[in-house]
């Protein structure tokens, strides 16, 4: 049985091309007001922080005026990147991370999920899972928010369900919060699940 090879979603000139044609519906233009509600809950502004696939990554320019210093972003793109250099100059240069996630290394306290997961193909979620529990120190956590409803088949965004992401992530992690977000932009109400996933001691 040839095995399933992950399509063209993780391509970099993908992802390059949606950047360049503009089509990027996934950037809400502004941070998340979930994860704003759960950065503003943090009190430790030294922790380290990777934001992958992270896009514009408003997320960081919220986290990085809030006084969080510690912020990595990566991204397969460089359009982004350089979006967000170019609006948030003082992020360093080595902040800003130009890669395919599965091949970063490094030792993180956070990871912020927003709409990185469901831009890749299902075939690597569990390799994602575990990519993800390498990345975090023990303790560590990911935070973000996750699709509670099925999408598309073929191409990016992948949707998924409550059941599969307990079956898929409570090898590594455990689960602290997975629950429907009540704080959803409009479009996306009572579609999304906000989760926190604690790498164990």
């Amino acid at each position: 049985m040839e095995e399933k090879k992950p399509n063209i979603g993780f391509q970099k000139d993908y992802w390059s091309s949606r950047w360049n044609n503009n089509e990027t519906g996934w950037d809400l233009g502004h941070a998340s007001p979930a994860l704003v509600e759960y950065v503003e809950q943090l009190t430790d502004k030294n922790i380290k922080i990777l934001i992958p696939g992270s896009g514009n990554a408003h997320e960081a320019q919220y986290l990085f005026k809030a006084g969080f210093k510690n912020i990595y972003v990566l991204d397969f793109a460089e359009e982004p990147l350089e979006n967000l250099k170019a609006v948030l100059p003082q992020i360093p240069d080595d902040q800003l991370i130009c890669s395919d996630f599965f091949h970063h290394e490094g030792q993180y306290d956070l990871i912020l999920e927003q709409t990185f997961f469901c831009a890749i193909d299902p075939v690597l979620r569990s390799e994602y899972v575990k990519h993800t529990s390498q990345l975090l120190k023990p303790g560590g956590k990911i935070a973000g928010l996750l699709w509670s409803v099925p999408l598309n088949e073929d191409h990016p965004p992948f949707g998924g369900n409550h059941a599969e992401y307990e079956e898929l992530f409570t090898p590594y992690f455990n689960i602290e919060t997975m629950e429907p977000a009540y704080n959803s932009i409009a479009p996306r109400a009572n579609r999304e699940l906000f989760v926190i996933f604690r790498k164990p001691e």
